[in-house]
């Protein structure tokens, strides 16, 4: 499966990449307008492959007690932050990249600094659970990890931006990136709602023993929390 994912991945890549030629060649804005779509199945496509911050996103909600809204926030600014860092990078600091960064696609800076902060919240959610009385996670602090979870940059879109400025049409790669965008956000708000949909409907058929939702609830985010810091050590100290 994950090899079909690849495949397609990289047939619609290399597709793009002749469309970008094409049309900083001169070609009309028709054609390349007419293959903007796919970016869409691009990005969907893209964001099921390993990173991404699924697994990020899933235990936050699994461990909070957001609803359907606050999941799709939460995705929502992940997919924005993933493929607005990318954008941004190449496009302020291109003749920086290499020496910078070490390679197109890989800022290990950003992704330390992603790393920590969800760390943070993972302490943050390991305190709530052991000495704080059962509280609902509002929108800032779903929008917040959201961000920090979404800094590493997306590597395609860095790569796409990166081709298209190098053939001297820039604005080509940002409108792929936009609409390589909406797929991802497709992708990862599937997720969230996957995610939040199986808590609540574990909470419903619980619902006559509120003690034990109430302890399974603080378990719950405990142990989100706990997954959260491990995993920003881990990541930090394989760098």
């Amino acid at each position: 499966m994950l090899q079909i994912v690849i495949d397609i991945q990289r047939d619609i890549y290399l597709a793009l990449a002749e469309h970008i030629k094409a049309f900083a060649a001169g070609g009309s804005w028709a054609a390349f307008l007419g293959f903007l779509p796919l970016g869409i199945v691009f990005g969907a496509v893209h964001a099921m492959t390993p990173g991404h911050s699924k697994s990020i996103l899933a235990t936050y909600l699994t461990g909070s007690s957001a609803g359907v809204g606050h999941g799709l926030l939460v995705s929502l600014a992940l997919s924005f932050t993933h493929v607005t860092t990318a954008v941004l990078i190449a496009w302020f600091s291109l003749p920086l990249v290499s020496r910078m960064l070490g390679s197109a696609g890989d800022t290990p800076a950003l992704e330390n600094i992603s790393r920590g902060l969800l760390g943070l919240i993972g302490l943050w959610m390991l305190w709530s659970a052991f000495f704080r009385h059962p509280h609902v996670h509002g929108d800032k602090e779903g929008l917040t990890v959201g961000m920090m979870a979404g800094l590493i940059p997306c590597p395609l879109t860095l790569f796409v931006m990166t081709f298209s400025m190098s053939r001297g049409v820039p604005v080509a790669g940002l409108l792929f990136a936009v609409v390589m965008m909406l797929g991802v956000i497709f992708t990862l708000s599937l997720t969230a709602l996957t995610v939040v949909v199986f808590r609540q409907q574990v909470v419903r058929l619980l619902a006559a023993r509120p003690r034990l939702i109430s302890g399974l609830s603080k378990s719950i985010e405990a142990v989100a929390g706990f997954i959260l810091v491990a995993i920003a050590i881990r990541e930090i100290l394989l760098r």
